[in-house]
């Protein structure tokens, strides 16, 4: 899911050359071979290990960051150690620390409260006649497994699986039939996306493209906005995963640039130029979502879950972009220049920031092998997405043409795969949620759910533009009740998008309005996405200004995508 707190880089180092050639030849501290996860979820410095520090671009005085070293994308985990520590540890400070007195297992209250909502659906709730008994029994387990997701008494994955344990046990369902969406297409495009994203933080890639935005638009305070901004829509499509963009790319380059001009975390000097970005990264990364198929993998639980309910997205990542694209890009040119004058920065102008990421970019040395081979199986596998309906090349295959690339040219080997949990995590929940949904559609839980929804909807005499503008209104801003992205689909996008299709909207423009809205939500608070644990995490950003902000620009957004997307989307024929 995409809610965890981040632990993110530190912040500068700086060492002389002959003392870092000491330290690496003094270290000898046992290390994984693996890099770390790339995770939505992580519980380490998973992403911040595999990157380099952020730099400290100073405005006033160069030095700092020439004495800064920036290691290659193949320097080796011992080596960045090494690199970003003082000496080597003591022998106590090496020792295996005591174990944790940390409670182990689940959380007892939110295990009572997930599993009582799927029991007092089965056993108090009268079933209605139209309903099987199969199918009631698994509506049960069902609202528990998703209970379980906003609770959490254990992690998304864990979790799901009891639920599909529930399903089996009970014989509500058949082992084939409760693990039948283990195949499903879109879950195995998701775990195969994730590779491509540790590919981009592996090779550096992704810090070199929000270099170079940095280096050309970075001379004032509003140009570096729009240079991270812009710099993370073209990464997006190939990280589908806004907290590890947020943690792994942009917020180390955002502290660095903030310390150098004095702006320190949880000091008045904030304000000068840190809360200023990472107010503007946060408000545009969900437009960056919203703007690609495969920018987040909640897009494409709900393209799924649509299907679930007969609304078919025909070359879906064609039909997702045209539809997102002049909204989408409407609200990323307008969300930094808005900030700028709702929430703006003490410092304007950013006069050396382009020289320090000249020096940056000459401290990485010219575009290594790995990348170029990055650069192009991305290139591939989106112009396989694009015209692969007409060449009859299915997405996923086009996906996973692009890691055999990778795993046979040594971008990314196998160890690199094993260890990207966020993508086995997700295969286990994505798939349990999808398998569940499918059946209750067809056991006829969501005939009966959208038959009493449009009875109540005719009651009111509402036309379906009044219901969609209504509904996806509530659909928004009941995530304020929500800490995770993915768990609001699972609990409420199929029963949304069945009240849409019982109020006569299309279906189609219904299905991704609700998708879009789920990226944009993210946005609203502290707690609603991952990014948000990465941004506040920082210390940049007073609680208040979050919700103030966030609320401010869910507004803004919601007039941009309401106004320009009407029309937009009356130009493309959804309605």
């Amino acid at each position: 899911m995409e809610s965890f707190a981040f632990c993110s880089p530190p912040s500068t180092f700086s060492l002389p050359s002959t003392s870092r050639t000491s330290l690496l030849r003094r270290s000898r501290l046992p290390l994984s071979k693996s890099p770390p996860s790339i995770s939505p979820n992580p519980s380490s410095r998973s992403i911040s290990a595999l990157r380099s520090p952020p730099l400290p671009l100073s405005f006033s005085k160069p030095e700092p960051f020439l004495s800064t070293s920036f290691p290659k994308p193949n320097i080796t985990h011992k080596q960045i150690q090494a690199l970003s520590s003082s000496p080597p540890p003591s022998p106590q400070e090496t020792a295996p620390s005591a174990p944790s007195s940390t409670p182990q297992g689940t959380k007892i209250i939110p295990l009572i409260l997930s599993i009582s909502i799927g029991l007092i659906v089965r056993f108090l709730v009268p079933k209605p006649v139209e309903v099987s008994p199969q199918a009631w029994q698994l509506l049960a387990i069902f609202l528990s497994t998703i209970a379980g997701l906003v609770f959490s008494p254990l992690p998304v994955g864990a979790w799901a699986f009891l639920g599909l344990t529930a399903s089996i046990v009970t014989k509500t369902l058949s082992f084939a039939t409760a693990f039948s969406a283990f195949t499903n297409e879109v879950i195995w495009l998701i775990v195969i996306s994730f590779f491509f994203a540790r590919g981009f933080v592996k090779t550096g890639l992704g810090d070199r493209i929000a270099t170079y935005f940095v280096k050309w638009l970075g001379s004032s305070t509003l140009g570096l906005s729009y240079g991270l901004t812009i710099s993370e829509a073209l990464i997006a499509p190939a990280m589908p995963s806004t907290t590890a963009r947020a943690g792994g790319v942009f917020l180390p380059i955002i502290k660095s640039l903030s310390l150098s001009a004095g702006s320190k975390p949880g000091d008045p000097s904030a304000k000068k130029l840190g809360s200023y970005l990472v107010q503007s990264q946060f408000q545009s990364a969900g437009n960056s979502s919203a703007l690609f198929l495969t920018a987040a993998a909640q897009n494409l639980l709900c393209l799924k879950l649509a299907e679930e309910l007969g609304v078919i997205v025909s070359s879906p990542w064609v039909s997702w972009f045209k539809v997102a694209s002049l909204p989408a890009l409407v609200s990323l040119l307008a969300t930094p220049l808005v900030l700028y004058k709702l929430y703006p920065p003490e410092i304007k102008d950013t006069p050396d920031a382009p020289a320090m990421a000249i020096k940056k970019l000459e401290h990485m040395g010219p575009v290594t092998k790995n990348e170029w081979v990055m650069v192009g199986t991305m290139l591939l596998a989106v112009t396989l997405w694009v015209f692969g309906e007409a060449l009859g090349i299915a997405s996923v295959v086009a996906a996973m043409l692009g890691l055999s690339i990778l795993l046979l040219l040594g971008v990314l080997d196998w160890d690199d795969c094993l260890s990207e949990k966020s993508a086995w995590d997700t295969l286990a929940w994505f798939a349990v949620l999808v398998g569940m949904a499918g059946q209750l559609t067809n056991l006829g839980i969501v005939t009966w759910m959208s038959d009493c929804v449009a009875t109540h909807l005719q009651s009111f005499s509402l036309s379906w533009p009044a219901a969609f503008g209504l509904l996806q209104a509530a659909y928004f801003f009941i995530h304020y009740l929500f800490a995770s992205q993915t768990g609001h689909v699972g609990a409420l996008y199929s029963a949304f998008l069945a009240m849409h299709l019982a109020s006569g909207v299309p279906g189609v423009l219904a299905a991704l309005a609700l998708a879009y809205n789920t990226n944009l939500f993210g946005a609203l608070t502290h707690y609603s996405s991952g990014q948000a644990a990465v941004y506040y995490g920082a210390g940049y950003v007073d609680l208040p200004d979050v919700f103030r902000v966030g609320f401010i620009m869910a507004l803004i957004n919601a007039l941009i995508w309401g106004v320009v997307g009407s029309f937009w989307w009356k130009f493309l024929g959804l309605y």
